[in-house]
């Protein structure tokens, strides 16, 4: 009796179906696994650089606006206000006015100006142009005094007042100090505490996708073994002539393509052990998937091997050869 051709098409679909529906499945599996593995691969590459950057002064890796800053260091601010409101400061108040004074080459000397008024500024800054640490303060702070020495003769009343407004400014800097590198320390150990903890959840986030990944891998696997069956179980039996043709065939094959067949065979029977020597085949043992994938692999081999052998005659040479070895191999079929 015929098979239904309803019924066919109908499997045909459901198969179409599920094969589509796993595939998809796969692609946004491999999707996760690359973001996955491009996480730890990142991770492993910012902790590599953790360890150089440990090196370098660690004020550097200081993310914090000196705004921020403040609260712990407010000695800092006071310090720059003092030295402001000297009775000497007052030069140094404001930008140098270089149109008015007639200071044509100032530019040309001073290569960053700097004045108390655009430091205020830069304090108090919302739009994350401010300073980021208090070191940065000092550092302009210090710009102010060391232009004025630099652009001013040592007799100039502009640069004696700078550098003994920078003498004052030094000390008050050095008194500062160690409370400056306390706050920084404790600023740091604060940015590490939330890094690792911004770590430890991305960490945990990731090892659930891993472990769904691993999860839903199981699932596919199980749904591409029920298709397998199903797609089995719909085939014809293969029949004994094919049987029988196809224990022929093995002894044509070379034998690159003759340990490719047992290769087939032991992927769906991990009890075949084929050895150098001896090969006992029993292809009813096999399941009729095996069978079948066989045949269609020693088919498309045997075809290859003609189609090179009809291009190079020491091909067909070769291979008559490995015929005869693969003859003297005492196999049971």
């Amino acid at each position: 009796m015929d098979p239904n051709p309803d019924a066919i098409k109908e499997d045909l679909n459901r198969f179409r179906y599920s094969f589509s529906e796993n595939f998809n499945k796969v692609q946004k599996l491999e999707e996760q696994v690359a973001e996955v593995e491009k996480f730890y691969n990142s991770n492993k590459a910012q902790v590599n650089n953790v360890k150089d950057k440990g090196r370098e002064k660690h004020v550097i890796g200081s993310r914090r606006s000196h705004q921020g800053a403040s609260s712990k260091e407010p000695n800092s601010s006071n310090s720059m206000q003092e030295i402001a409101e000297h009775k000497w400061a007052w030069p140094f108040m404001e930008p140098v006015d270089v149109e008015g004074l007639g200071l044509h080459d100032y530019h040309e000397i001073i290569a960053k100006p700097m004045d108390f008024s655009t430091i205020k500024k830069k304090m108090n800054a919302k739009d994350g142009s401010g300073y980021k640490n208090v070191r940065e303060v000092y550092s302009d702070v210090r710009l102010i005094f060391k232009n004025a020495m630099k652009y001013n003769n040592e007799k100039h009343d502009i640069h004696i007042m700078a550098k003994s407004l920078l003498e004052k400014f030094e000390k008050k800097w050095l008194q500062l100090l160690p409370k400056i590198v306390q706050a920084e320390n404790e600023q740091l150990k604060e940015e590490a505490h939330m890094q690792m903890e911004k770590q430890l959840a991305q960490e945990a986030a990731y090892a659930n996708m891993a472990k769904e990944i691993s999860l839903s891998l199981c699932e596919v696997e199980v749904h591409l073994k029920n298709l397998k069956e199903m797609v089995i179980e719909k085939c014809r039996k293969i029949s004994l002539r094919e049987r029988l043709e196809l224990v022929k065939s093995f002894s044509r094959l070379n034998l690159d393509n003759l340990n490719k067949a047992l290769q087939i065979i032991s992927e769906d029977d991990p009890t075949f052990k084929p050895n150098d020597q001896e090969v006992n085949l029993d292809l009813d043992k096999q399941t009729d998937y095996t069978v079948w994938k066989l045949n269609v692999f020693v088919k498309k081999a045997l075809q290859e091997q003609e189609k090179n052998a009809a291009q190079d005659p020491n091909v067909n040479r070769n291979g008559n050869i490995e015929e005869k070895k693969n003859t003297n191999k005492r196999r049971k079929l």
